[in-house]
């Protein structure tokens, strides 16, 4: 069991949970209501089995391309250590995405056929990032594929559920979820810029080099709080939204790491507190807008 949650690497679950808190609050404060508790439920396990399933595919893409040698600063990958086989990996992708795939059916059911179309993309976008023949996130697409899902889609996705209709306090809110879950990538792809570029994985941070890298991760970070107070402000928001940003101080420590250190006992705790600088910043904005409502 220890080996199967190393695979499913908790410390970026924050990055599936997060949105779709953030999206239904968000609704919540629209409607004066909790419209769909089950609709809720569904789109978070959803989530979550998205996340799990992308990571296992990536463990599993990566360490048949090489780019997971011995000399990585991460944690141990469950498929290049041999831990689990690639087949028995492989089998454990499909049935997170399958699952997802069944919820994502009853979300169709409840919400209509637009929110089968965005599962079945972003099953497909999860499962390409390493795999399939020419992978994003070789070529420095993965901090895209991280804004666009586990930010636009998933917040907006999560607020369309509930009401059947998309506004721009979710988008805003949306933007922020967004770059800090690319910051969470951000970091892992900093910490293993030099083993990704001797496996040839041209991620954005080996493309960028590792300054600019660092330089990007702060302004991902700052810029996310800075969209929140603007989202709050220009859409009438409830001003009780804006302890999302009691959260800053947790900033401090993970920019001290990314802009300081390169050994990766720093940097992956660097990574934990930027997933948990997310789920702060998401769950206490969520309880301002269901106090707010």
């Amino acid at each position: 069991m220890r080996i199967w949650l190393n695979a499913a690497r908790p410390r970026t679950l924050p990055a599936a949970v997060a949105p779709v808190f953030v999206g239904t609050a968000a609704a919540i404060y629209a409607a004066d209501d909790f419209p769909r508790v089950l609709g809720f439920l569904a789109a978070l396990v959803a989530s979550i089995l998205i996340q799990i399933g992308t990571n296992l595919a990536n463990d599993y893409s990566d360490a048949r391309r090489g780019a997971d040698s011995a000399d990585r600063l991460g944690p141990v990958r469950v498929t290049s250590a041999g831990l689990i086989t690639p087949k028995r990996v492989l089998t454990a992708t499909w049935i997170a995405f399958g699952l997802a795939a069944l919820l994502g059916l009853y979300l169709a059911w409840l919400a209509g056929w637009v929110i089968l179309v965005v599962g079945i993309v972003s099953i497909a976008a999860g499962f390409l990032y390493t795999g399939g023949p020419r992978p994003y996130g070789y070529a420095g697409l993965g901090e895209v594929f991280v804004f666009v899902f586990f930010g636009l889609v998933a917040v907006n996705g999560s607020y369309y559920v509930q009401l059947e209709e998309l506004a721009w306090l979710p988008f805003g809110l949306s933007v922020t979820v967004g770059l800090l879950s690319t910051a969470i990538l951000v970091v892992n792809n900093v910490r293993d810029i030099d083993s990704d570029r001797r496996a040839e994985k041209n991620t954005l941070a080996v493309r960028l080099g590792r300054e600019k890298t660092r330089r990007l991760y702060v302004f991902l970070v700052l810029a996310a709080f800075f969209v929140l107070g603007l989202t709050i402000v220009l859409n009438d928001g409830p001003w009780l939204a804006l302890i999302g940003l009691i959260a800053i101080p947790m900033a401090r420590d993970p920019i001290a790491a990314v802009t300081g250190r390169t050994d990766g006992p720093s940097l992956n705790k660097a990574l934990a507190g930027t997933g948990a600088l997310l789920g702060a910043t998401s769950l206490l904005t969520a309880i301002g807008l269901v106090l707010g409502a």
